[in-house]
Order: structure tokens, then sequence, then C-alpha cells
């Protein structure tokens, strides 16, 4: 008897008992302008406010936003993406193997991860070598002078070896950290307040200033680059996939509660990738072209959720496997990006550790936005 209810169950789909299609048609279109608005105003801040002064990138206001951002983001990868995950994947519709014998929703998760892990890795040197391979160049051009009587001298820039040392090496003999390796130490040697007291320039710039702050500006750039375009596609998967929930969904009891959540998570995720975008210092029309595209990922996927609403079946083996797999991979992607490229390399850094008012402010709006992006998992 409750196998074939189960039955029953799997193949009506949505439930009847909030189900009234012409209002959840209109909630759509006020969930695609609300969405979309939150969105690009979340995105677009950070983008407009790096020319004034107190919106600036490296501002203590935008540190403690952008902390928040990030406990918003951690959040929705554990709380919103993972359990979505579990549940669709552990579904009683879905046959017992394999859904049933292995924890796939984790598995899933550390997968993408580990993917994002390497695809950083590799974006980062790529850029790193890109810029390495740029600021070379220039400066062997600047480095060649003509004298009045004629003959060029040029002058050699140190490239690979400097005085017998090896490239990255200090006078003191300590070894630069290229790339992400370490990805921490490399924020405490780059940042910008100093290297290694907090008094700023106290100690480390007498000796090889040029070439040690040449590789940390080079560091910096490529991490700027990878870390804008690795978190656009995390938000972007995720974004779409909650667009289409929404979009298939025919019941305003369950949109009405989404328009918030989404709206409010629209704004901060937008928030922080546009914190991200204006510190790779992208060209206007490119940091645009990134800044549309995330705005209207999720009003994009409620439209096409709406256009196939009426013949979807949300509790399908094959919806349910889809929406599994995709919630999880996800969570995987946005819990990465959150602990590895928003919380350590801010929390980590030089200029943390040195101003305990930022560190207090950035600590308490990093759990509050967590905490309330978790709390909206009781209504959506």
């Amino acid at each position: 008897m409750a196998s074939s209810t189960t039955k029953i169950l799997c193949d009506a789909g949505e439930s009847d008992l909030c189900r009234d299609d012409s209002a959840a048609f209109l909630l759509k279109f006020v969930a695609i302008a609300s969405i979309l608005l939150a969105g690009a105003a979340g995105v677009a801040i950070p983008l407009v406010g790096r020319n004034r002064r107190f919106l600036q990138t490296e501002g203590n206001l935008f540190v403690a936003a952008k902390a928040f951002a990030a406990g918003v983001i951690l959040a929705t990868g554990f709380v919103h993406m993972l359990a979505g995950g579990t549940e669709a994947l552990s579904n009683p519709c879905l046959p017992d193997y394999p859904w049933s014998k292995f924890p796939f929703p984790g598995f899933f998760a550390m997968i993408a991860a580990l993917v994002t892990l390497l695809v950083d890795f590799m974006g980062t040197q790529y850029y790193e070598r890109k810029q390495e391979s740029s600021s070379s160049n220039q400066a062997a051009s600047e480095a060649s002078v003509v004298e009045p009587g004629g003959r060029e001298e040029t002058s050699v820039v140190p490239v690979v070896e400097r005085d017998n040392k090896v490239f990255g090496e200090e006078d003191g003999g300590g070894i630069h950290i290229v790339g992400i390796r370490a990805h921490a130490a490399h924020h405490r040697h780059s940042h910008s307040n100093g290297h290694g007291t907090c008094d700023g320039h106290a100690q480390g710039h007498s000796h090889g200033h040029g070439h040690v702050h040449g590789i940390s500006d080079v560091e910096n750039g490529a991490r700027h680059v990878v870390v804008s375009q690795i978190l656009e596609l995390g938000i972007v998967s995720h974004s779409i996939i909650i667009g289409l929930s929404l979009g298939v969904s025919q019941s305003p009891c369950t949109i009405r509660p989404l328009i918030a959540a989404l709206s409010f998570h629209q704004f901060f995720e937008g928030f922080a990738l546009g914190g991200c975008i204006s510190q790779a210092q992208f060209r206007n029309k490119s940091a645009t072209i990134m800044a549309c595209f995330f705005a209207l990922t999720t009003p994009v996927g409620i439209g096409i959720g709406t256009a196939v609403a009426s013949s979807f079946n949300s509790h399908s083996a094959g919806a349910l496997v889809t929406e599994g797999i995709l919630d999880s991979l996800s969570a995987g992607i946005l819990v990465y990006m959150a602990l590895v490229d928003l919380i350590a390399a801010d929390f980590l850094s030089k200029r943390m550790s040195c101003n305990v008012r930022l560190q207090v402010v950035s600590y308490v709006m990093l759990f509050l936005g967590a905490g309330l992006m978790s709390a909206l998992a009781i209504w959506a």
C-alpha cells in the first residue's frame, strides 16, 4: 500500500494543496523583476564605488561588507545547495540502487571543490606567467637608454637571477611564495601593509624594493583575475538551478518566500562578485559583461522554468538526479570559493592581523551573513 502511494506521488509531480497557475505566473514576473534589480544593484555597488573613496576596495567598509557577503555564500553552499542536493538524491522516488547505497551529495561536492582547486591553480599559474612576461618585456624596453653621444646603453634587467640569487629570493635568503601555494602566506607577503611588521614600511623595503613589489603586483593581479572568473562560474551555475526551481513551481506558497530569499541572496553574492571584479581591474567593457551575465542568469532560469512548467514533473527520476547532482556540484564550488578565496584571503592577511577593530567587525559580519542566510532556509 505504501509503495503504491509513493508511486502515485512520484507520478503526480507537485502537490495540488497550494497550486494556482495564474497566481504563480504573476508571482514569477515579480520574482524576475525583484531578483534582477537585487543582483544588478549588488554587483554594481563595488564597480561604481571603486571611484568613490568610502567604497574603494582598499577601504575597511568594503572589507567588512565583503566578509558579510562571504558568510552568505558559505551558508548558501552548506545550508541551501548541499541540503537541496541531499534531499533530491535521497528522494523515495529514486531507485534504492545506487542512490541509497552511497553518500553521493558529499562526494559530488568534494569532486567539485577539488576540480575548482585545480582550475584555480592552473589559472593562477597561467596569468602569472603571462603578466610576468609582459612586465619583463616592458622593463627591458624601459631599461634601454640613449646617451648624449648617440650610443645606446642597455641596462641589465634582473629576470631570472639577481646577484647570484634565485628568482624571488630576498636579500635575507627568504623565498617569496608564488601562485596559490600556501594561499594565506602569499597574502601576508604581498599585502600593501608591509612585510613582517604592522608598521608597513618599517622592514623589508630597503633591499630589492622594486623587484619584490613587482612580483607581488603580478601575483595579486593574477589571483584577482582567476578568483573573479571562478567565483562567477560557481555563482552562475547555481543561479541557473535556483531560477529553474522557482520557474517550474506552480505553487504561490513556494514562490512567495523564495522571492525574498533569492533577492537577499543575489544582492550579496553580487556584491562579493563585484568586489572581486573591481579588484581584478578589468576594463569597463569586460566588467560590465561579467556583471550583466551574473544579473541575468537567475531571471533567465526562471523564464526557462516557466516555459517548461506545464510538462515538467519535479519528482521524476531524471529531474531529481539532475537537480541533486547540480546542487551538490554548486555547493562544492561555493564552499571552496567562500573559504579559500574570500574568507582566508582577507582574514589571514597582514592587514587584518594588524587591525583589531577590523578583525572584530569582519568576524561579526561574517557570522551575521552566514547566520541570516542560514535562517532563510526555514522559509525557502
